[in-house]
């Protein structure tokens, strides 16, 4: 088990122990450990599944159904591409083209730096400024591909935390 396994394995199990005796506790506790460590380690599948008297394929089929659950890392910041009506007329269509290949990655995906992570989101309230995306907790409205450019630039040039 690596070290960082071994810093997640007391979260998932204080999580399921708190959770597993609600009444359908797979969700709370998938929502839980997300929410904890930002993603769900693929370790925790046979600790859930046990604690649930479900099997690992349960247990994963429910974590790839849902496109909100992460199975890796999300990146230092996430940027979220609105993907709703309003934002699709406004040009989010070639803004969301523009983001994957300035980042090199698709959507879930996350730079080879581990410094951002893109996502896709269906509405983020600002149609009256779109396109819009989200930066992190930040609603940027009005995003052109040379604005998402210089958003993306500022954010690569933030110090990387040293741990």
């Amino acid at each position: 088990m690596t070290a960082v396994n071994e810093q997640q394995l007391p979260v998932v199990t204080d999580v399921i122990s708190g959770l597993k005796h609600k009444p359908g506790a797979l969700l709370p506790i998938l929502h839980e450990i997300q929410n904890r460590l930002g993603f769900i380690p693929a370790e925790s599948v046979p600790l859930i599944a046990e604690a649930l008297n479900q099997s690992r394929a349960d247990i994963h089929g429910v974590i790839s159904f849902y496109h909100q659950f992460r199975t890796t890392a999300p990146g230092k910041h996430t940027v979220e591409v609105c993907r709703a009506e309003a934002c699709q007329a406004m040009g989010a269509r070639q803004l969301e083209a523009h983001a994957k290949k300035t980042l090199g990655v698709g959507y879930h995906g996350t730079t080879s730096d581990q410094n951002i992570t893109l996502e896709e989101v269906y509405c983020l309230g600002n149609c009256a400024c779109s396109p819009s995306i989200r930066i992190n907790d930040e609603i940027v409205g009005r995003v052109t591909p040379e604005k998402f450019d210089q958003l993306i630039d500022e954010l690569r040039s933030q110090p990387l935390e040293v741990h």
